[in-house]
């Protein structure tokens, strides 16, 4: 009861602004509002995407500087910059095709929570249009052939519904409909006879 009473009072007094006429601002604070509502449900969070994308891109920094830095000057070293050249554009597509298939609009990648019977995290995702006020949470499962993994869920509000004229979030509203959604995920599918 402490711990939420402490969670509450530091929500009042840090409360999250955003420029409500900057879509970006809008979907930043949401998604991060988002994540921490999973976290506070027992879910940790899976970076090991995030850990490969960094890895290629100091991969793909160390090839354009060693191309960059190389001893020889222009002429003599022409097959060994067409070589560097290569592997940048062939990791710079393979990096972008990762964040394009296994990425999407995930703003964060979970493992199950511990001591679950579920066997799979969660793939929490977000879609904010531009010139658009309905945001979309969507929870689904990180491993959806998996025989443990449920439908994914959806939720799609107005943000006008979280945030104060004055571009404050209310948090106590948005946590309320994230926790729900999770809850909906969870819920154990019911069974035909």
């Amino acid at each position: 009861m402490s711990n939420e009473t402490n969670t509450t009072s530091t929500k009042q007094q840090n409360p999250k602004k955003a420029n409500l006429l900057d879509h970006n601002s809008l979907k930043h604070i949401l998604d991060e509002s988002a994540t921490e509502v999973v976290k506070n449900r027992g879910y940790v969070e899976d970076v090991r995407m995030s850990n490969v994308r960094l890895l290629m891109g100091t991969f793909i920094i160390a090839i354009a500087l060693v191309a960059q830095f190389y001893p020889k000057k222009f002429p003599e070293n022409k097959d060994f910059l067409i070589g560097c050249i290569t592997l940048y554009i062939v990791f710079n597509g393979l990096l972008q095709l990762i964040i394009y298939k296994k990425e999407k609009n995930a703003i964060m990648f979970t493992y199950p929570p511990s001591g679950s019977y579920n066997a799979t995290g969660l793939v929490i995702s977000s879609k904010l249009p531009r010139f658009s006020d309905m945001y979309t949470l969507t929870i689904e499962s990180a491993d959806p052939k998996s025989i443990s993994a449920h439908k994914p869920v959806e939720l799609t509000k107005s943000v006008t519904k979280w945030f104060t004229k004055d571009g404050v979030l209310v948090e106590g509203l948005f946590w309320k409909d994230v926790e729900g959604l999770v809850d909906d995920y969870n819920k154990e599918p019911k069974k035909k006879k």
